[in-house]
C-alpha cells in the first residue's frame, strides 16, 4: 500500500512537470537537446496553426519568437533567444519558495516557443506581425508585452523580468546577470553565479550518481558524463551524400522521397537505353559518381521504365541532365565530358551552401578567383521578402557567376551605393548596375534573371562550343583569333582587347547619357513653352513624354576571343583566316551572316586597342562605312534574307504572299477562260432565223 502511494505521488509530480513545461519537454527526434550549466535543455517548442491555441493555454505565460529562417536579422538573433531560453529554463527559483524541487517553469508557469512565419505566414499575418524577428509575451492567451527587431539579450530579459515581477512581486532580483549569446554556462565572475553554479553542479552530480553504474565518485562521473553528452551532441553524424560512389537508379517513388521531398542536392540524368548519345555518355556519368563520392548525390532515371516521371519533368530530348535541390531545378546545358560534369558539380555544391555574406576583405579575395560576381547590397531595413527573392536566384547561376550579399559600408562607398537593396555585377572590377529600384522589380525573379543572363559573361570571354550561341546571337562581336601556345603574345593580345572593351563601353555609356540628356532638355523646353503660352493641352502632352532609359533597343557590341589553333578548321572555312599568318581580329554580325576583317585603310584588324576602336565606329555606323564580307555564299544569302524578312516583318510578308497568291489566281482564271472559248453566233444563219430562234413566236401566233 505504501509503495502504491509513492508511485502515485511520483506520477502526479511528473504530470505536473509535463504540464508546466508542455510539449517542449518531449524529445524531438528531428532536433537535439542542448546543455546549459550542465543541465539538459529540451528543444524550443515549435508553434503551428494546429497547436497554437492549445499551447498558449497550457501555461499562464508564453514567450514566443516570430521569425523567418531566411531573414539575416533573425539568424543573428537566433543564438540570443536560444541562450536566453536556456538561461531561464535552468534558473533557480527564489530561496523562499515552498519547495526547492520546484522548477523555474512551474514556479512562474512560463514557457518559451518560436513560430516560423515562412512556413505559417497566415498565422503571423493573423497576429499582425510587421517585422522579423518579434518577441512577444502572452498571458492567458493575450499579448501583454512585445519587442520588435533583433534586440540585445538584456532588452528581451528586461521585458520578461517585468512580466515575472508583476506575477510574483519581490521574487525577481534587482539586476540579472545574463550569459553571452551562444554561451553554454553562466560567467564565473559573480558570487551569485558561483553559488548557482555549485547548486547546478550538485544537482547534476546527484543525477549522474543515480544513472551511473559506478557510484564511488560523483564529481568525475559528472564531468565525464557531461563531456560525453557534449561530444555526442557535436559528433552526431549527418547523412553523407553518395556514400557508395554510384549513380542511383531512381523510380517515381524513390524520386519523390529522395529528391523532391528533401533539400539535398541531386545531379540526375534522364535517359533512354536505345539512345546512342546516352550510351556514349554512360561511362562519364559512372565516373562522375565515383568522383563525387561523399560530396554530391548522383542519380539516373530510365525514361522507358519511368515514362510518367519523365513526362512530368517535361523533357525535350535524351539525355537531359538536371540539377535538383528540393522543389527547384536547373538544366545542365554544358558539354558532356567528365571534366565539364565535375566542374559544374563543384560549382553547384558551392552555390547550394547559400548566398555568402562578404565584407570588403573577403570580396577582394573573391575577385582574384572569380571573373563575374553579382553583389546584393542590403541594410537593416531590407525585408524578408527581398531575401526570399534573393534565395531563388543562385540555382540559375551555376556555372556562370557567383552571387554574394553584403552590408559592409566600405563596399557601399566603393560602388557608390545610396539606396537599399541594390544589385550589381562586378566583371573584373567593373560594375554594371541593375537599374530597376522598386520593390516589385527587385523581387521579380524572372526580370532579375533576364538581366543577369545579359551580363553574366566576362568582359572578354573565351568562345567555346557551349557558349557560342550565347555570345554570337543578336550581337556584333569583336572576336580575337589568338594563339594560346605563345603565352607572351597571347596575354598581351588579351590585355589589349580588354582595354579596347573598357574604352568602348565607357564611350557608349557617355553617348547614351548625352542622348538622354538631350531628350530631357527637349522635354523641358516644351514644358517651358507650354507654360509661357498657358497652353494646358500642350503642357499635358509635354508631361506625358517618357524618356526611355533602356539601352536594349541598340544592337550590343561585345568582345570575345577564340583559340585559333583548336578551332583552326572552322576559322579557315568561315572567315578565311589561318592562325599561322598571325593573330587577327574580326568583327562578326551573326544575325546578318557577315563580318569585317579589315580597317578603313584596308589593312587587317590586329589585337590592338587602336586598330579595334577605329574599326568599330565605322562598322556600327548606319550604313557601315566598310564593306562587309559574307560567311555564306551569295545563293544562300538570298534565301537567308527571305527568311529574315519573314521573321522580322511577318504581317507585311503575309500581305505580300496573299497579294501574289491573288494575282496568280486571277491570271490562272483568265487563262482558263481563254482556253475554254466564248459563245459565238454562227455566221451562216440569216438574221430572220436568229430572231425567231432567240425570241420565238408569241402565244397568239401574231407577228410584229
Amino acid at each position: 500500500m505504501r509503495l502504491a502511494s509513492l508511485a502515485l505521488f511520483f506520477g502526479a509530480a511528473a504530470l505536473g512537470a509535463a504540464q508546466a513545461i508542455g510539449s517542449e519537454s518531449k524529445d524531438n527526434p528531428d532536433k537535439e537537446n542542448t546543455y546549459f550549466n550542465g543541465k539538459k535543455v529540451p528543444p524550443l517548442l515549435e508553434l503551428t496553426p494546429n497547436n497554437f491555441d492549445e499551447e498558449v493555454k497550457q501555461s499562464k505565460l508564453l514567450v514566443v519568437k516570430y521569425f523567418s529562417p531566411i531573414c539575416p536579422h533573425c539568424l543573428d538573433f537566433a543564438p540570443t533567444y536560444q541562450t536566453l531560453y536556456e538561461y531561464y529554463y535552468t534558473s533557480k527559483v527564489p530561496s523562499s519558495s515552498e519547495s526547492a524541487s520546484v522548477t523555474f517553469e512551474k514556479y512562474y508557469d512560463i514557457r518559451f516557443a518560436e513560430l516560423n512565419c515562412i512556413a505559417y505566414g497566415d498565422l503571423c499575418t493573423k497576429h499582425d506581425i510587421k517585422t522579423y524577428p518579434e518577441t512577444r509575451v502572452y498571458k492567458d492567451g493575450e499579448k501583454v508585452a512585445a519587442v520588435g527587431g533583433a534586440k540585445e539579450m538584456s532588452v528581451i530579459s528586461e521585458m520578461i523580468e517585468g512580466v515575472l515581477e508583476k506575477e510574483k512581486p519581490g521574487s525577481r532580483p534587482a539586476k540579472v546577470v545574463l550569459p553571452a549569446p551562444g554561451a553554454t554556462s553562466l560567467p564565473a565572475s559573480s558570487e551569485k553565479e558561483e553559488v548557482a553554479g555549485k547548486a547546478d553542479k550538485a544537482d547534476k552530480t546527484d543525477k549522474t550518481e543515480k544513472s551511473s553504474e559506478d557510484n564511488s565518485n560523483a564529481t568525475p562521473a559528472t564531468k565525464t558524463s557531461g563531456q560525453k553528452l557534449e561530444d555526442s551532441k557535436h559528433s552526431k553524424p549527418k547523412k553523407t551524400p553518395n556514400e557508395q560512389g554510384v549513380s542511383v537508379a531512381l523510380t517515381a517513388e524513390s524520386f519523390q522521397s529522395l529528391v523532391t521531398m528533401t533539400q539535398e542536392p541531386w545531379f540526375i540524368k534522364f535517359y533512354a537505353p536505345w539512345c546512342h548519345h546516352c550510351q556514349a555518355m554512360a561511362s562519364n556519368w559512372q565516373q562522375l559518381a565515383k568522383e563525387m563520392k561523399g560530396k554530391l548525390n548522383i542519380g539516373e532515371v530510365n525514361c522507358d521504365a519511368e515514362s510518367r516521371l519523365c513526362k512530368d519533368v517535361h523533357l525535350r530530348g535524351y539525355p537531359t541532365v538536371l540539377f535538383f535541390r528540393g522543389g527547384e531545378r536547373v538544366e545542365y546545358n554544358g558539354l558532356r565530358g567528365l571534366g565539364d560534369f565535375i566542374q559544374y558539380a563543384e560549382k553547384a555544391l558551392d552555390i547550394c551552401s547559400g548566398v555568402q555574406d562578404v565584407d570588403a576583405a573577403s570580396f577582394k579575395a573573391l575577385e582574384e578567383k572569380e571573373d563575374v560576381i553579382f553583389v546584393y547590397f542590403y541594410d537593416h531595413a531590407t525585408s524578408s521578402e527581398d531575401f526570399m527573392a534573393l534565395e531563388r536566384l543562385p540555382l540559375s547561376l551555376i556555372g556562370h557567376a557567383k552571387l554574394v550579399k553584403t552590408k559592409d559600408p566600405e563596399l557601399y562607398d566603393r560602388f557608390k551605393i545610396t539606396t537599399w537593396p541594390r544589385l550589381l555585377v562586378s566583371r573584373e572590377g567593373r560594375p554594371t548596375y541593375y537599374t530597376p529600384l522598386t520593390p516589385r522589380e527587385m523581387r521579380d525573379t524572372h526580370l532579375v534573371l533576364s538581366w543577369m543572363k545579359s551580363v553574366w559573361l566576362p568582359i572578354v570571354p573565351e568562345l567555346t562550343a557551349s557558349n557560342a550561341r550565347e555570345i554570337m546571337d543578336g550581337k556584333i562581336v569583336v572576336l580575337g583569333i589568338l594563339n594560346r601556345e605563345d603565352q607572351e603574345t597571347f596575354l598581351s593580345a588579351k590585355r589589349e582587347m580588354k582595354r579596347a572593351a573598357n574604352e568602348w563601353m565607357d564611350k557608349q555609356i557617355q553617348l547614351f547619357q548625352l542622348e538622354r540628356q538631350n531628350l530631357r532638355d527637349a522635354k523641358q523646353l516644351r514644358l517651358e513653352e507650354a507654360e509661357d503660352r498657358n497652353d494646358q493641352r500642350a503642357l499635358r502632352a509635354a508631361k506625358s513624354i517618357r524618356i526611355n532609359m533602356d539601352m536594349s533597343d541598340r544592337k550590343e557590341v561585345t568582345f570575345a576571343w577564340v583559340d585559333g589553333v583548336f578551332w583552326q578548321r572552322w576559322i579557315r572555312t568561315t572567315y578565311g583566316i589561318d592562325i599561322k599568318d598571325g593573330e587577327r581580329v574580326i568583327i562578326n554580325d551573326e544575325d546578318n551572316r557577315r563580318y569585317w576583317d579589315t580597317t578603313i585603310t584596308g589593312s587587317p584588324i590586329v589585337p590592338s586597342r587602336v586598330s579595334i576602336l577605329e574599326t568599330i565606329s565605322k562598322v556600327t555606323a548606319s550604313p557601315p562605312l566598310i564593306k562587309p564580307k559574307l560567311t555564306i555564299s551569295s545563293f544562300e544569302k538570298i534565301f537567308f534574307d527571305i527568311r529574315v524578312t519573314f521573321s522580322e516583318h511577318p504581317y507585311l510578308s503575309f500581305g505580300c504572299i496573299a497579294g501574289i497568291a491573288m494575282g496568280c489566281a486571277s491570271w490562272f482564271r483568265g487563262r482558263l477562260r481563254r482556253n475554254r472559248g466564248h459563245f459565238r453566233l454562227e455566221d451562216n444563219l440569216p438574221i430572220k432565223e436568229i430572231k425567231e430562234g432567240l425570241l420565238g413566236n408569241t402565244a397568239n401566233g401574231k407577228k410584229d
